[in-house]
């Protein structure tokens, strides 16, 4: 078990429970927080993780921890698939993103199903890429999850991950800590009014296994070619590899 599988949002109930529970809880302002707090930077981070499956010309795509659909819809814009599917436990996540695609016509492209990543639904062998955008660090399993993530790809297939990550440089490291102990945790409680949520996000990106680490996490997980890019100071990474 690694750090972050073992830090719940609430007191109570399995961690998958409790992770549904809360992203239900802040989607109505997920959104605007997230873009807020990144000052909008995660908005790079997504197409620099988009434009990495570019030369692959992926069809059949599936987004895990797909949330509010931002990451789908950045990816059915700039790679043009016939089909994407965005897949997570937050049903209360899901029905805003649905009605962003449905706003922007894609409707047609992109679905979303209810979905435990731990267990995909998905026979083996199904898509051409899969994407994850900061949402890994809250699975209950992290092997579990990212060997179903291979599982789903086809042989030769595409994993494209964004996380947030802690940098390993002064000062940003300490500048990080700070910001991630104060403004993220107290900003995040007022808007979302949720009181766990985001100190939870905080202390997973924290214990969340990341660099040279993480690449043996996704070895062992069946991937090959495995590679790592820190971004913006390393606030955040970029993982790819190959089935």
């Amino acid at each position: 078990m690694y750090g972050q599988e073992a830090i719940n949002p609430y007191r109570q109930g399995e961690k998958a429970q409790q992770v549904e529970e809360m992203f239900d809880n802040i989607a109505p302002n997920y959104d605007k927080l997230n873009h807020r707090l990144s000052w909008n930077i995660d908005r790079g981070w997504r197409k620099k993780a988009i434009r990495e499956l570019a030369p692959f010309k992926p069809e059949q795509m599936l987004d895990i921890a797909t949330g509010t659909g931002d990451f789908a819809i950045m990816a059915a814009q700039m790679l043009k698939p016939k089909r994407l599917v965005g897949a997570d436990i937050s049903e209360g996540m899901m029905a805003i993103g649905a009605a962003k695609v449905q706003q922007l016509g894609l409707q047609h492209i992109i679905s979303f199903q209810k979905e435990d990543c731990l267990h995909l639904s998905y026979e083996s062998g199904t898509f051409d890429a899969v994407t994850a955008a900061f949402g890994i660090r809250n699975f209950a399993s992290l092997d579990k999850g990212l060997s179903e993530m291979c599982r789903v790809l086809k042989p030769g297939g595409h994993l494209s991950i964004v996380e947030l990550t802690t940098p390993v440089s002064f000062p940003m490291k300490q500048l990080f800590k700070v910001y991630c102990h104060t403004v993220l945790p107290v900003y995040g409680r007022l808007v979302s009014k949720d009181k766990s949520a985001y100190s939870y996000l905080t202390r997973t990106i924290e214990a969340f296994p990341q660099g040279e680490r993480m690449m043996d996490i996704l070895q062992q997980a069946g991937f090959r070619e495995t590679a790592f890019k820190r971004l913006t100071f390393g606030i955040c990474t970029l993982y790819t590899a190959t089935k």
